[in-house]
């Protein structure tokens, strides 16, 4: 009996993270698609600013535990060097999660804290503790410890979302249910990113706006993209 409880937790905690790994690697591509500058801001989603400094901080939280994680700095460099594109995949996962709560909000889909708990001891029990997780989570995911609430939230909500649709993530019909309601999401907030980190283009509906209509501002221009 005890041996059948652990097998299943060991496949839902292979279930969580395959579904996480699925949702980094199948999420709308930001693309290569102009040099324009646009001060200040990185995307607009739903009218909001993901500010150029906002990403920048989000990509400094995850080089500071990267090198707090690293042995040493020879370790340090060769980790810099294989996420060389962090501030493009820090704003795609930006832009994404909200595009994806939206989507769940749509659906009728909440998380609550004490979900986020949950999954979140279930997961460091299985790692062999919390620190080890949080490990664990910058080494895959290129997620700061500090963020990794928010990471299992957006976990969570995908996992409730293709429930809420009826849809299998194990099929190609679920899959394309699910990035079906995060194109409608996407569209009702009006996604538009700075063509230095590229442009948005959701899975289902092929959108990519190589000449988005951004916001104009007052300000100094952006700097250069931090590796």
């Amino acid at each position: 009996m005890h041996s059948r409880r652990r097998t299943s937790r060991s496949r839902s905690r292979t279930t969580g993270l395959a579904l996480f790994a699925a949702l980094l690697a199948g999420v709308p591509l930001l693309s290569a698609c102009g040099s324009e500058a646009h001060p200040g801001a990185a995307a607009v989603v739903g009218g909001q600013r993901i500010t150029v400094a906002q990403l920048e901080s989000r990509v400094s939280e995850v080089r500071e535990a990267q090198r707090a994680a690293s042995p040493d700095t020879k370790t340090y460099e060769q980790i810099v060097g294989k996420s060389g594109k962090l501030s493009r995949f820090t704003l795609q996962s930006m832009v994404r999660d909200r595009v994806l709560h939206r989507a769940a909000k749509d659906a009728g889909v909440t998380v609550s804290r004490a979900e986020v708990q949950r999954l979140r001891a279930s997961f460091a029990q299985q790692a062999g503790g919390d620190k080890a997780l949080q490990t664990a989570w910058l080494q895959q995911n290129e997620v700061a410890p500090a963020r990794l609430d928010e990471s299992l939230r957006t976990e969570i909500a995908a996992q409730k979302l293709y429930r809420a649709l009826g849809a299998d993530p194990n099929t190609k019909e679920g899959q394309d249910a699910f990035w079906k309601a995060l194109s409608v999401a996407g569209k009702k907030l009006k996604v538009d990113i700075n063509p230095r980190y590229g442009s948005w283009n959701a899975r289902t509906s092929g959108r990519a706006d190589t000449q988005p209509a951004w916001l104009r501002e007052v300000s100094k221009p952006a700097g250069t993209e931090q590796s």
